[in-house]
Order: structure tokens, then C-alpha cells, then sequence
């Protein structure tokens, strides 16, 4: 009986998808729940998996093909035997006997229990007894010629999407590639952010020494008080953020028509960087939240994008966000607000500068941070007094825990 493979439900916000890769061909077994086929969104990649064992059927949609949600993708015929690969060693055929019976197995018993005890498949050894059998001596040969073999080079990852092709020196050659989904949508966010807000960027610094000083000091202590999870600099920014969103909720705002939402609640995204491009996971709720449960969200997010498995549900809403260019170096940048949000904070990389304190020049870690802003919906002042929040209690962390 033939089962139908369809696509994934997508939610209101999703049109429709593309099939990414099939990680079956036609013809393979198939086993219930197993991975059979990813479909790619403009947010994630969504898996479908097998409904039974069976073998897999005819593939109505291939790679690169538009799907619908609930559309049917191919076929499992239930309960059917999988067939041969065309590339299977000739060698395994001729190892049997031509005329092999229940009374003249190809291996003896001993080299059959051998052959299983080291992973080896009886049919690709070669046999040296009579009529082709397989003795005991050639699964030895064969179990030293696999020991002493390379180890076989491990299954080829996923190549991220559209990734740039590297040319020899002289090339005068071009490469076409499609855009990924992700990274289409993106693009045409980022223009749509820019035509249809009245975009500005405030910039300040802030000076690290205390927060350093303070992961310094108690990081062995947090990962082995919180079962693993490493003390970074982003919950610390996270908080700050969540607290001076509090005391200015038109930054934690959005426009939807003519009418201006607040919201009670600060759903923080997070910018992280994964092979499909940059994605936003969200912590919702994260002025509710400890550094500890912030730092392993973010961990959580991380290992999630890298392995392509970030839920639609963790993608989308959002009221904030915050995004980190100096994880890769930059030292001043002006971020672009994900609507329909109404800012974005922006870190960068920190640096050993001198600054004059109390008349005198000393050697500070500092950062520049930068805060783009929707004009519409948030005065300049405003801006810059959110900014300065975030600094304030940066700068002197106690705040965080005070409430000053």
C-alpha cells in the first residue's frame, strides 16, 4: 500500500516552502520516523519525516521544487522490499557460487560468526575454498585488511546554501548560484526596513572593565552552579536591554497601522550566525529571565542553528533585538531594525583604548554600541537616554541587581 509523504502544515506567516534535499532515493528502505526529505522556508528548515517503514516510492517533488503546505511530496510503499543500488560491488556476486544451496552455503560457520563479530559483509569477501566458499582464513584477511585500510572519510556535510565558490588565481570565470529562501527574505526585509521606516542610528561606548571583572571572577563557579552553562557578555547585555526597556516602552514598541502596540513583555531576539545565513531565535519573556537561563537559551540557539534545527515557533515574534558584530571583529556597524519592531542594539568588538578618568589616561576594555531606531515611533532623546541606560548599568552591573 502506497503511503503519501507530504509537506509540513506551515503556519499563517509561511506561503510555502522548497524542497531542500531528499535524503532518500527511490527504492531506498525507509524505517517509521526516520528523516526522509528537508523543506526550506524563509525562516527554517523544516523536516519531514517517515509515517512507516517501507521503501520509498515515486518522488512527485525534487529538489528545488515550490511546495505547498500539506503537498504531496512522493510516496513510501509500505512494507516493500528495498532494491539493489546499481553501484553495488560486482565482487559480491561473484564471491557466490553459482549454484549455492541450503546444503553448500558460500561460508562456513565459524567465518559467517567471524564476519559479524567485526562488522564485515560476508559477501564482499572473496572466497578461497572449494566451489567459492568462504573460510575462516579469508574473514581473518579480510578483518587485517580493514584494520590496516584508512578509515573511510566520513559522510560529506551539507554544503551551506549558496556558498561562494573559490576560483584559482587568473579565473576569469563566473558562477551562478540561487539565492537561499533565508537569505532572499532577508534582502527583502532589510529593503523593506529601509523604505518604509524613518531610520536613525545613536551610537555610544561602554566601558567593560567591571563586567569583565565580574565574568572573571565568578565563571567557574556559574558553569559549575548552573550544570555546564558558560558565563558570556550577552546576558549581561540582555538584561540591561530588558530592564531599560521597562523604563522606556516606546523602544520595546511596534506600529501596526495607526495605532502604536506596546508590549508587556520583552521578547528578545537574538542574532545568531548559522551555514544558512544569520537567523534571530527569540527568548521570550526574557526580562523573567537569570543569566544562567539566558546564556543556556542562547547556547541552545546556537547548537540548534548549526544543525538546522530551529522550531518556526522560535523564529518568529519578537519585540527587540540584539546582535553581535564583534564575535567576528567589527568595531562599529549600524544594524538594521527587523520590523516590525522598533529598534535594534548593535555590539561590537571590545578594545584596549586609552581613556582620560579623573584627569588621568588609562588603559580601558571598551565598546561601542550602536542603537538604530524607528523615527516614526521613537524620538531622538528617547534613543539616546535608552543608550545611556544600557551603559549605566554596563558600566556599574550592581544596578542590574538594584534596580537603579
Amino acid at each position: 500500500m502506497a503511503i503519501e509523504i507530504k509537506a509540513p502544515t506551515f503556519p499563517e506567516s509561511v506561503a510555502d516552502g522548497t524542497v531542500a534535499t531528499w535524503h532518500k532515493k527511490p527504492g531506498d528502505a525507509v524505517k517509521r520516523d526516520e528523516l526522509i526529505v528537508d523543506i526550506e522556508t524563509d525562516k527554517v528548515v523544516l523536516e519531514v519525516l517517515a509515517t512507516a517503514d517501507g521503501v520509498l516510492g515515486a518522488i512527485v517533488k525534487n529538489e528545488g521544487d515550490t511546495v505547498l503546505s500539506d503537498e504531496v511530496l512522493g510516496s513510501i510503499v509500505e512494507g516493500g522490499a528495498a532494491v539493489a543500488s546499481a553501484a553495488a560491488p560486482a565482487a559480491a556476486q561473484a564471491a557466490a557460487p553459482v549454484a549455492a544451496g541450503e546444503d553448500d552455503p558460500v561460508a562456513a560457520p565459524a567465518a559467517r560468526k567471524l564476519a559479524e563479530e567485526n562488522g564485515i559483509n560476508i559477501a564482499s569477501v572473496a572466497g578461497t575454498g572449494k566451489g567459492g566458499r568462504v573460510t575462516k582464513e579469508d574473514v581473518v584477511a579480510a578483518v587485517a585488511a580493514k584494520k590496516a585500510a584508512p578509515a573511510a572519510a566520513p559522510a560529506k556535510a551539507a554544503a551551506p546554501a549558496a556558498a561562494a565558490p573559490v576560483f584559482a588565481a587568473g579565473d576569469r570565470v563566473e558562477k551562478r548560484v540561487p539565492m537561499t529562501r533565508l537569505r532572499a527574505k532577508v534582502a527583502e526585509r532589510l529593503v523593506e526596513a529601509q523604505s518604509n521606516m524613518a531610520m536613525l542610528t545613536t551610537f555610544n561606548e561602554v566601558d567593560m572593565t567591571e563586567v569583565m571583572a565580574l565574568r572573571s571572577k565568578y565563571k567557574d563557579l556559574f558553569e559549575k552552579s548552573h550544570n555546564g552553562v558558560r558565563l558570556g557578555f550577552m546576558s549581561f547585555f540582555v538584561k540591561a536591554a530588558t530592564e531599560a526597556l521597562k523604563r522606556f516602552p516606546a523602544v520595546n514598541a511596534s506600529i501596526d497601522g495607526a495605532d502604536i502596540v506596546y508590549h508587556g513583555y520583552a521578547d528578545v531576539g537574538v542574532a545568531v550566525s548559522s551555514d544558512r545565513g544569520l537567523v534571530v531565535p527569540v527568548l521570550r519573556n526574557a526580562e523573567l529571565m537569570s543569566l544562567a537561563e539566558i546564556e543556556g537559551g542562547i547556547a541552545t540557539f546556537g547548537k540548534k542553528a548549526r544543525d538546522g534545527k530551529l522550531s518556526m515557533d522560535e523564529m518568529t515574534g519578537g519585540t527587540f533585538t540584539i546582535t553581535n558584530g564583534g564575535t567576528f571583529g567589527s568595531m562599529m556597524s549600524t544594524p538594521i531594525v527587523n520590523p516590525p519592531q522598533a529598534a535594534i542594539l548593535g555590539m561590537h568588538n571590545i578594545l584596549q583604548r586609552p581613556m582620560a578618568i579623573n584627569g588621568q589616561v588609562v588603559i580601558r576594555p571598551m565598546m561601542y554600541l550602536a542603537l538604530s531606531y524607528d523615527h516614526r515611533l521613537i524620538d531622538g532623546k528617547e534613543a539616546v537616554t535608552f543608550l545611556v541606560t544600557i551603559k549605566n548599568l554596563l558600566e556599574d552591573p550592581a544596578r542590574l541587581l538594584l534596580d537603579i
